[in-house]
């Protein structure tokens, strides 16, 4: 009979053990989508969709009464405490890769056609040299809540706000004890915990580069407690005579396109601010500096596709980027 109990005991238990259902909400933001799975059945989107206002009239180029907005016409405006932490880490990660990721280089990107605004007719060297008088991070500085700048230079965090986005939903919901979620807003992310209803870490897919537009997974990683940005190149590219495609990155120092053969960087790091502003910086980078980027910061989980010389796809993983 004490067996026959056991059993009816155990079989409640299992029957009556409640299924784990993440909530999973979407929405548009930054120009781009987002999504955020979490174990909790509290549905936060009021709450997110405060936190975009925020950053966006914090940091949004495509709002004119932001306050980068305004700094770009040359307004005096104090500036808050979201805009001070992207500044002095867009600082930080400016003199770590030399200037390679530099958030003053956007008028001279609109002027190639690689970027938002309409590009510059009949650019040439005289206009490329004037643009790039108002190009450098270190002209820019901060007095407490004022931005001091030339005249001439736009601040564009595009490279690095979408980033912190992620982050601050994230924190978001650690303050509100949800500490198994992923969050995602255009393809960057930031994990916590597990994914409860799996029972596993975050799976997440990597981008196979392709030229004709075509979606396809080349790689899955799984995260924990990790952030991850990707940046292609692939999107935007030109074919020399000899039939190669290579993306064109505006050269911060010199305002030029230069030719890469990188087509992926997607990078590893504990908060996806960090790692969005790295997966940039390190297109301008090219390969062989990548390579010896991240043998001084072990901290940066690193995983390449390029092009190599037959025209064929190879990857590269540095610092222990995870692979299946």
């Amino acid at each position: 009979m004490k067996n026959i109990a056991l059993i009816i005991i155990l079989l409640v238990t299992v029957s009556c053990k409640k299924e784990i259902k993440n909530t999973k909400l979407v929405g548009s933001v930054f120009g781009t989508t987002y999504a955020v799975t979490y174990n909790s059945e509290v549905n936060y989107k009021p709450q997110f969709d405060s936190l975009f206002a925020v950053i966006n009239n914090s940091m949004s180029t495509y709002q004119d009464n932001s306050i980068i907005s305004k700094l770009n016409e040359n307004e005096l405006v104090e500036v808050d405490d979201h805009f001070i932490t992207v500044f002095e880490a867009s600082k930080t990660i400016y003199e770590e890769t030399d200037g390679a990721f530099d958030p003053t280089i956007g008028a001279v990107v609109n002027a190639w056609d690689f970027g938002p605004k309409g590009e510059i007719k009949e650019l040439d060297t005289l206009k490329i040299d004037w643009l790039m008088r108002s190009v450098g991070l270190k002209q820019v500085t901060r007095l407490d809540k004022k931005i001091v700048k030339p005249k001439g230079t736009f601040l564009d965090f595009n490279a690095i706000a979408k980033g912190y986005g992620v982050d601050m939903i994230g924190e978001y919901l650690e303050s509100r004890n949800v500490n198994d979620y992923l969050v995602e807003i255009g393809g960057e992310i930031r994990t916590s915990g597990i994914n409860a209803e799996k029972e596993h870490g975050w799976k997440v897919g990597i981008e196979s580069p392709n030229f004709e537009g075509e979606h396809s997974i080349l790689d899955v990683v799984e995260l924990m407690d990790e952030a991850m940005a990707t940046s292609g190149t692939y999107r935007k590219f030109k074919i020399d005579k000899e039939g190669k495609r290579y993306a064109h990155i505006i050269d911060p120092k010199t305002g030029f396109p230069s030719r890469t053969n990188l087509l992926s960087i997607s990078v590893i790091h504990e908060n996806c601010m960090t790692a969005d502003a790295y997966a940039t910086a390190f297109k301008a980078m090219g390969l062989e500096k990548v390579k010896n980027f991240a043998k001084d910061h072990p901290e940066l989980k690193v995983y390449l596709i390029f092009e190599n010389d037959n025209q064929e796809l190879e990857t590269l993983a540095l610092n222990g980027f995870p692979k299946n």
